[in-house]
């Protein structure tokens, strides 16, 4: 009998407790960014373009890190990639307290925040998760993923409080101490060995790994996830990049549009954990195709709406609509793919989210420099959104041809010989 874990145990719920603390203090980068964006836009002289490319770099660093982290993670374990996290972030935060242009800031939130900093605690603890449980690994992937939304409802508040009592400069630099402390500390409790991975399914008639998932070769689906995985994400990041210097510009201020923000990634907590429990109905694919669709509803949903209320009830539906699309990206891999490739792949699909909320971010202000107004850019999410949802339908569709019948009674399959990572049984 083995001597490694088992999973769906009570160890491994203790443990996605410390992952969801460790994820939720490492995200804080993702959002602080754009909480700073109308202070450093300020400080440095800028136009809003060039205030938003510092995002842009931080998203394309921690897109680049979830490759790099996955494959260390393979490699050396978990707790050595939390603590290069832990290092990273520390010295980043406090960097950006002491940088004198926007050059600067840029690289240091590329290279230290993204690369080498949030990025250590977000692909690699997902995957992580997603071999500690079998039976339940959608709500599990969910609440790890939480934690990402987590770290967005709880810093902007905090952030912009301290941006307003002692500086953008002191807060950077207080919040990199309090990072490396408390992500070091969280890291012993990542110690234990990770279960063998298990390739069965949870049950009956669900997806199991294959070298033909949907009856594609793997750099074929791979593919499609990227592309679908970075248009949802320039969808996603109108909102959550902008939203506080939109709030600023209809005269509500960027106190209010910190509590937007707030407001909506707290709802994406609810959206992540209520998505977790639907992957485990319904699968990966549909809960991807469900929260595409949501999504786009919302986002077009700012257009007409700007009043003061109706931007905090849009935040929130916005929020709970579009929580569960990126873990559902995680869950497909694990259903659909070789389990041996999954920290690789999961971190590949998720560069594409993240190369795709710098390029949403970046796009959003340069649409808003050419036009003066925010409408054009969330009309551009809401075409981008639109990509997104056509690749879900089309894998929706090859796993319905993967699972239909052929005339001898066998599973059929999108390539005519069966399986495309999918069984039936009798």
């Amino acid at each position: 009998m083995s001597n490694l874990p088992q999973p769906d145990t009570r160890q491994a719920w203790w443990r996605l407790l410390a992952t969801l603390l460790l994820m939720t203090v490492g995200s804080a980068g993702m959002y602080v960014v754009s909480v700073m964006l109308p202070a450093v836009q300020a400080d440095f002289g800028v136009t809003r373009a060039e205030a938003s490319l510092p995002y842009t770099t931080l998203m394309i660093g921690f897109g680049l890190g979830c490759v790099l982290g996955g494959k260390l993670a393979d490699r050396y374990g978990i707790v050595p990639v939390i603590l290069l996290g832990a290092v990273s972030l520390g010295v980043g935060f406090v960097a950006c307290g002491f940088v004198g242009s926007i050059t600067g800031y840029a690289v240091v939130q590329g290279l230290f925040v993204g690369l080498f900093g949030s990025s250590m605690t977000f692909v690699p603890l997902v995957a992580d998760t997603s071999l500690w449980f079998v039976k339940r690994r959608g709500i599990a992937v969910a609440v790890c993923a939480s934690g990402n939304y987590l770290a967005g409802a709880i810093w902007p508040p905090v952030v912009q409080h301290f941006i307003e009592t002692v500086g953008w400069r002191p807060t950077y630099i207080g919040l990199g101490v309090f990072s490396f402390v408390s992500m070091v500390a969280l890291a012993g409790a990542m110690r234990a060995k990770t279960p063998a991975a298990v390739t069965a399914p949870a049950k009956l008639g669900a997806p199991v790994p294959s070298d033909r998932p949907f009856g594609l070769s793997l750099n074929q689906a791979q593919g499609l996830l990227c592309v679908a995985g970075t248009a949802c994400c320039v969808a996603m990041a109108m909102p959550q990049v902008h939203i506080v210097a939109y709030c600023g510009d209809l005269g509500y201020g960027a106190a209010r549009g910190a509590e937007m923000l707030s407001l909506m990634l707290a709802c994406g907590i609810v959206s992540r954990l209520v998505s977790g429990a639907i992957c485990d109905r319904i699968g990966g694919v549909r809960t991807l195709l469900l929260g595409s669709f949501l999504q786009g509803v919302a986002l077009l949903m700012f257009i007409p709406f700007d009043g003061l209320l109706s931007l905090y009830v849009v935040s929130a539906m916005f929020g709970l609509f579009q929580g569960g699309i990126v873990p559902s990206y995680a869950i497909i891999v694990r259903e659909h793919f070789p389990p041996a490739e999954a920290g690789a792949r999961v971190g590949t699909v998720i560069m594409c989210t993240l190369f795709g909320m710098a390029l949403g971010g970046w796009m959003s202000g340069k649409v808003f420099d050419l036009t003066g107004s925010y409408h054009a850019a969330f009309i551009n999410g809401a075409l981008w959104n639109a990509l997104n949802l056509s690749v879900a339908l089309f894998l929706l569709w090859r796993v319905r041809q993967a699972a239909r019948p052929l005339p001898g009674g066998a599973p059929g399959g999108a390539d005519g010989a069966g399986g495309a990572g999918t069984i039936v049984r009798p």
